[in-house]
């Protein structure tokens, strides 16, 4: 593992050479370990209520927005839609409400998600080690948990109120997912709200740190950076185009094997750029509102986010077909998840502990 400095010193280099020999060494290793593939998803928005206030999120408690909670029938059109495109993979996604979609709900939502896709992933509100093990047995394969940044400071002056003001639970979440036996977790730092170099190296130790203790996992990571939300700025983003190609470059030379997801924040050209560099999963034909697919109107909408890549999953196709890519949609058989889910053993939870402990405040 390099050290902050070094970390610095690559991601501070302005010497356009420099940049590209990491950016090629990042290609030849991606193609090395993932060959000329490309995972594709697609989010579904189940729900906007939320009890949190951070600063920078469209779902924000105190943002003056309709609150919609889609019902059984609602998801299930949405999720018929989605299936049409092609996906065979979903990420649905809440705003962080326990109240309005408690574990039941999203069990619910899971075991009709069953129905149409064979890898459902939640990012949702953190829960207990015993409610993942819930979410697994009715099909759920994976969860993605973004720290955000890992600047405690910072930390709390975004995240005003709410369950997610709570550094050290949503820090331990990935644990508790991998403990349940979540075959897939997704980590990842907002970039904008913080030094990007400091929330890197520390999101890389935390990684690590998960490696250690649950090798079985398979693990991603996710660099989103600030965008607007109906052409609104709620926070700025500082991280250039130079700064976040670097970023995905250096994750691909420490990480060779751990996936890289982009989403629709990013522009069409960049996506197809960084897609030679490190990026091994991509979101497409995505929608950040609410039964934005088949159940509003766009004035009605109101995303978590403005999205950037407005291409049909049958654009994102051709575009990977043109480039020699080979777009997966699944590299899953679907199984039913067993309600024992695996063991591990005592050992590699102290070993989680001991790594966990001995990363540094600033990287915490």
């Amino acid at each position: 593992m390099m050290t902050l400095q070094q970390i610095k010193n690559i991601l501070n280099n302005k010497n356009p050479q420099a940049v590209e020999e990491l950016a090629q060494e990042a290609a030849r290793l991606t193609r090395q370990n993932f060959g000329r593939t490309i995972g594709l998803y697609s989010p579904l928005y189940l729900s906007n209520f939320c009890s949190s206030h951070c600063t920078y999120c469209g779902f924000h408690s105190q943002n003056k927005i309709q609150r919609i909670k889609l019902g059984p029938e609602q998801y299930r059109q949405e999720m018929q839609f989605i299936h049409a495109e092609g996906i065979r993979n979903i990420l649905m996604l809440t705003g962080e409400s326990y109240k309005h979609t408690p574990l039941s709900y999203l069990k619910e939502a899971a075991t009709i998600a069953s129905e149409y896709f064979q890898g459902i992933a939640l990012e949702v509100h953190p829960m207990e080690t015993v409610e993942y093990k819930e979410l697994f047995a009715a099909g759920v394969d994976g969860i993605a948990v973004y720290q955000e940044t890992y600047d405690r400071s910072r930390y709390a002056q975004v995240h005003l109120s709410g369950y997610k003001k709570d550094y050290d639970f949503r820090y331990d979440t990935p644990r508790r997912a991998a403990e349940a036996g979540m075959r897939q977790i997704s980590l990842g730092i907002l970039l904008g709200l913080s030094d990007p170099v400091q929330d890197a190296y520390a999101l890389y130790l935390h990684l690590r740190a998960m490696e250690k203790s649950f090798p079985g996992v398979e693990y991603s990571v996710s660099f989103p950076r600030l965008r607007t939300v109906k052409a609104e700025t709620l926070a700025s983003c500082d991280v250039d185009d130079v700064q976040f190609v670097k970023i995905i470059a250096l994750t691909r030379l420490l990480f060779p094997r751990v996936g890289i997801n982009l989403s629709t924040r990013e522009d069409p050209n960049l996506r197809d750029h960084l897609l030679e560099i490190g990026i091994t999963r991509i979101s497409a034909g995505s929608n950040t509102s609410v039964g934005g697919y088949t159940l509003l109107e766009e004035k009605e909408q109101d995303p978590q986010f403005d999205i950037k890549d407005e291409r049909s999953a049958g654009e994102i196709v051709k575009m990977l077909k043109a480039k020699n890519f080979d777009p997966v949609f699944t590299d899953w058989r679907h199984i039913e998840n067993s309600l024992n889910p695996i063991e591990h053993t005592s050992s590699a939870i102290a070993g989680w502990k001991e790594t966990a402990h001995k990363i540094p405040p600033e990287g915490r």
